[in-house]
């Protein structure tokens, strides 16, 4: 089986960033975005997905975090893509809840060539640090959408930002191990269509 593997560039005015992305890797990460608290839920995603990420980004954060968090979320969705191909062999779907804390996410992902987020999340507080929550919407769209993914994200519950964040992101990278899984029981493209 070859590697799955890819390498994704992205240049604007905004934001310059590469990406390499082992899915079948070690949780291995090098990350260095200029936004802090976007490289811990980045290194959370690789470590818990035990996907293989690194990621060089440079961006307008004089402005704030926005470009440079919704870039390189496309980036990465694009790189999933990339690597999965054509997703033959995969589970496609993936599951996980996952407590932090006080805080508990729900993801369920379906691997289906079709991008749409359902975000069901409430913070308690516009920021955690410096970062403003609201971004974490805008990460999971740009990733759904760039990998061709449906995304549902349930909090039920949580009172400290930081973990609900948390919480999301070890959910997210344990649902997309899952689904990301090669099994050997399915042949070609697993979809009535033939094609995902």
């Amino acid at each position: 089986m070859a590697a799955r593997k890819a390498e994704v560039r992205r240049k604007t005015r905004e934001t310059e960033i590469t990406l390499s992305l082992t899915v079948d890797g070690e949780g291995r990460s090098e990350i260095s975005t200029g936004v802090g608290f976007l490289d811990h839920m980045l290194d959370l995603l690789a470590r818990h997905g035990l996907f293989d990420l690194r990621i060089k980004a440079t961006g307008d954060t004089q402005v704030d975090a926005h470009h440079t968090v919704e870039d390189v979320a496309i980036c990465l969705g694009q790189a999933f893509k990339e690597a999965l191909g054509e997703r033959a062999g995969i589970r496609r779907f993936g599951q996980m809840s996952v407590p932090m804390e006080d805080s508990l996410a729900e993801v369920v992902l379906d691997l289906s060539g079709r991008g749409m987020l359902v975000y069901r999340v409430k913070f308690p507080s516009e920021k955690t640090g410096d970062f403003d929550v609201q971004l974490v919407e805008e990460f999971l769209r740009a990733l759904a959408a760039n990998a061709g993914m449906n995304l549902h994200v349930n909090v039920p519950y949580g009172r400290n930002s930081h973990h609900i964040a948390e919480a999301i992101f070890k959910a997210l990278a344990k649902a997309l191990d899952a689904a990301t899984q090669l099994d050997p029981r399915v042949k070609g493209v697993p979809s009535t269509k033939g094609v995902l």
